[in-house]
């Protein structure tokens, strides 16, 4: 990729900075119109990066995921990283572009924001809680040389008193642990890198552009070194695929290997916006499992509350076996967020979840992680 320079302002002539890419309604406003006049300053394998003028970097979060922050920045909007279960694809409709493959392909960097988050945190209250990266990941690939996540943690360092989270599947975060530091001295900081799958084969096809789950492990390590709060999100789980006791089980002793400061896990939701991309990969990849997500996320987004549970009951089965500290379902941020029970580390194991490619095929009324048919159509 191209050398990325400096961020430029909006153009003058902003139309000349429209093409095919994007379309043209007959009247189109708000983030719509300042996506059409975002000029174009880099490009990759495909995908393009543009500089979007922003008039604010710090959002007002409302959550129906039972998460629990009350601002949040995204230093993008759009993530190189292609995960085929992202609930944030929706977030590129809104600037009227609705391919799926759009959110991927097509990535803002936000101008002057840390300028902008210098003006609107003097509007906030000490105590505030902000989470970074919750649509789009703030350490994708174009941070590296954009450094806009950068910037807002330059801007953090030389506040008191406020609560950040950030969670990322980057280990390129530990590129800002000097800023970290200085963050966490006057502010309660919690890093969380999310693990999906300890299995590298199936983290490449699930996750196609982040970084291996080993280089996000050692992630954590080094995180932890340096006396940073720093635990591992294994979400979401897949139902067939990574739910397993087994699986999860493996991920906990890694994230303990680690010195996770927590561990938590979270079921697979599933928004419009990401179903079809899902559903693809695993036609592709489970194919016998394609009745039983139909089944599970019949006309919903959410998994049944029988599952959730059940789910619940394992995370919490492994954190306490491998002596981790857990989360409470709904503390994205710094809520119960331990420091982490450091011990020595201990022996590996399979992965013990869903095989890629298995080698017999299940029986035609198989019954999933759970104990259910996925034949039968009563509520799970």
């Amino acid at each position: 990729m191209a050398k990325l320079a400096a961020l430029p302002q909006t153009p003058l002539f902003s139309i000349l900075n429209q093409d095919a890419a994007f379309p043209a309604p007959a009247q189109i406003t708000g983030i719509a119109s300042q996506a059409r006049a975002a000029s174009r300053i880099d490009h990759g394998h495909q995908v393009e990066f543009r500089s979007l003028a922003v008039r604010s970097v710090l959002n007002t979060s409302v959550s129906k995921r039972r998460l629990s922050f009350s601002r949040s920045i995204n230093p993008y909007r759009g993530c190189e990283f292609a995960c085929r279960y992202c609930y944030a694809r929706y977030t590129h409709e809104y600037m009227e572009l609705r391919q799926p493959e759009d959110f991927e392909r097509k990535i803002f960097v936000k101008q002057n924001a840390a300028w902008l988050l210098e003006q609107e945190l003097r509007r906030l209250k000490g105590g505030e809680e902000i989470a970074i990266g919750t649509a789009t990941d703030p350490y994708q690939p174009i941070e590296r040389r954009a450094k806009i996540t950068r910037s807002l943690l330059e801007v953090f360092a030389g506040r008191r008193g406020l609560r950040i989270g950030i969670v990322t599947k980057s280990n390129l975060i530990t590129r800002d642990i000097d800023l970290l530091e200085k963050i966490a001295e006057h502010n309660q900081l919690v890093v969380h890198l999310t693990i999906t799958t300890p299995d590298a084969k199936l983290a490449r096809i699930l996750e196609p552009r982040a970084p291996r789950p080993d280089l996000r492990l050692r992630a954590v390590a080094r995180l932890r070194k340096a006396g940073l709060r720093a635990g591992i999100l294994c979400s979401p789980l897949l139902p067939g695929i990574t739910d397993t006791l087994e699986a999860l089980d493996t991920m906990a002793r890694r994230a303990k290997d680690a010195d996770a400061s927590f561990f938590a896990a979270e079921p697979l939701f599933l928004k419009s916006c990401s179903r079809s991309t899902y559903l693809a990969f695993v036609r592709e990849h489970f194919p016998a499992l394609e009745s039983l997500y139909r089944f599970r996320f019949d006309g919903r987004d959410f998994v049944a509350d029988g599952y959730r549970k059940r789910m619940q009951a394992l995370v919490a089965l492994v954190t306490q076996r491998h002596g981790l500290a857990p989360r409470s379902t709904d503390a994205l941020l710094t809520r119960d967020a331990g420091p982490g029970d450091p011990r020595g580390p201990r022996d590996g194991g399979p992965c013990g979840q869903t095989s890629l490619w298995p080698e017999r095929k299940p029986p035609r009324r198989a019954r999933d992680s759970s104990g259910e048919k996925t034949g039968s159509r009563t509520s799970p």
